[in-house]
């Protein structure tokens, strides 16, 4: 019969560097906790949550006759500090698990070889999940001892501080639950302090709607004005809040080459995203995880990137933009050259191109009116700036 220690040998000799479990009789319930984060509207556009939040509450909800999750982490721990490409404002910054292939690809594949070994020897039912169901990982993960959430929400562990990618296989088998981790995070708010966004009303709880990880790959419409300042040279994801955690002093480099950043996903310079049509942008991150948000979003955050570097000499990468099939490309295009050239330059533009999309031209008008006001001067018009018949 498998033991619980055999299991653990198999998964880690499948490439994981943590492995722990808990029974089913020890799976944490988190409806209360998910409804009260839902009712306050903190996961923004990301409806599925709400859809479902009633399997989402217990792993149970999943597997009827669960004995056992396993909770499986990955190391993707970086060769250099993430938070040094924000003083280079002309090259873009690029979330550490991101700089390389899908870690759901590279997770699922070793998850999927063990759950056949457990099926075709030794008859025992599994399914595998890597972020992509309704399964609250971070809280399973802390039940079966892998690390602690932190007060950024995620998993902090007493080895790989805040990079770890988290996995979890449920079997059919029970297996007594491994010893639960503890909060280790005590009066700490660094992760806090550092959210350039304020994303966290209080300790423990995320705002998705003001976090740049959010912004940058969940939302699609025009980035908040007000938020879209703050974000820097980001344009996928955000390392900020894991980068300042303490506990990455025990931190290490990944051993997956799968996770070792490839040079164009390694702080590029702006000037080189800015000309990929979709063709090249599909091409480009065909592996990675950048994939997911298309072009007309990865555009739209390089060009917020643009716009917050304040560099003149992106201007004529910009231009092009100006006429991108694309609305919100266009209307982001506008907004990087005001934030650069201020509102006289961007008035000739605007005049020159005249955008026939009410969109984009709401843009220019919010702009101008924007404007107006750090001018002091009434901002109020009977007629439209430009003629959008």
């Amino acid at each position: 019969m498998l033991q619980k220690d055999s299991l653990k040998t198999i998964l880690l000799d499948a490439g994981f560097d943590q492995v722990a479990c808990v029974a089913a009789k020890d799976v944490p319930n988190i409806s209360d906790n998910l409804t009260k984060w839902l009712e306050a509207g903190y996961h923004g556009d990301l409806a599925w949550m709400s859809r479902n939040a009633d399997k989402r509450a217990s792993a149970k909800n999943l597997m009827p006759n669960l004995g056992t999750v396993f909770m499986l982490g990955l190391n993707y721990g970086p060769d250099a500090d993430p938070l040094y490409i924000l003083k280079h404002p002309k090259r873009a910054a690029i979330s550490v698990y991101a700089q390389n292939e899908d870690y759901h690809d590279v997770m699922k594949k070793r998850l999927k070889s063990v759950a056949r070994l457990l099926r075709d020897k030794y008859e025992i039912e599994a399914k595998i999940f890597v972020d992509t169901a309704p399964l609250h990982e971070k809280s399973l993960a802390q039940k079966a001892g892998l690390g602690w959430q932190g007060k950024h929400s995620n998993i902090v562990s007493r080895s790989y501080g805040s990079w770890l990618f988290l996995g979890a296989m449920l079997i059919t088998h029970e297996f007594p639950s491994d010893k639960p981790e503890i909060d280790h995070c005590g009066s700490c708010q660094k992760c806090m302090v550092a959210c350039p966004t304020d994303a966290f009303p209080k300790p423990y709880v995320l705002d998705a709607r003001k976090c740049v990880s959010y912004l940058t790959i969940e939302y699609k419409g025009m980035l908040p004005r007000d938020l879209a300042r703050k974000m820097h040279n980001m344009i996928y994801g955000c390392d900020i809040c894991l980068s300042v955690c303490p506990w990455n002093k025990f931190a290490t480099l990944s051993s997956e080459a799968a996770f070792h950043a490839r040079e164009i996903a390694n702080n590029p310079p702006l000037s080189e995203l800015l000309s990929l049509d979709d063709a090249q942008f599909r091409s480009l991150f065909r592996k990675s995880p950048i994939k997911r948000i298309k072009r007309e979003s990865f555009i739209r955050n390089v060009l917020n990137a643009a716009g917050n570097s304040r560099s003149h000499d992106l201007i004529k990468f910009i231009i092009p933009l100006l006429t991108d099939d694309s609305a919100i490309v266009r209307a982001t295009a506008y907004r990087a050259i005001f934030d650069i050239s201020g509102w006289a330059v961007l008035e000739d533009y605007a005049e020159y191109y005249n955008d026939k999309n009410d969109s984009v031209m709401q843009e220019i008008e919010a702009l101008r009116k924007e404007y107006m006001e750090s001018q002091g001067k009434k901002t109020h018009l009977t007629e439209p700036v430009y003629d959008i018949a």
